[in-house]
């Protein structure tokens, strides 16, 4: 197991994911681990059942991951993935009102041109 302190991670990301490839690294704060990094290339993790799901699913309920990078990473279609996202509970549009409607407005001009 290998460590890298903060500023390293900082500085040069790339050392820090070469060294993750070779077995886990600590991230250190001062005198405190504060991560660990892990390569997830392979099936060590990544292979194993449901994995890429859920992973795939909590990147997209907490905002990091737009919807088809997600369905991409789940291995699923968008449309698949969106169904996944519903019986789950988790919504796929968010906003206000005002939003929805400005979007939906948006929407229909781009598909009715001539409108």
């Amino acid at each position: 197991m290998k460590s890298v302190n903060v500023r390293e991670l900082k500085n040069n990301p790339s050392e820090a994911l070469r060294l993750a490839r070779e077995g886990m690294v600590v991230v250190m704060n001062r005198d405190n681990p504060e991560a660990v990094l892990m390569h997830l290339e392979g099936d060590e993790l990544l292979g194993r059942p449901g994995v890429r799901m859920a992973l795939a699913t909590a990147l997209f309920r907490d905002g990091n991951l737009p919807v088809g990078r997600a369905a991409r990473l789940a291995g699923l279609v968008t449309s698949e993935f969106i169904q996944h996202l519903s019986r789950q509970g988790i919504a796929i549009v968010t906003g206000n009102a005002e939003e929805v409607r400005r979007d939906s407005n948006t929407l229909d001009a781009w598909l009715n041109p001539s409108s």
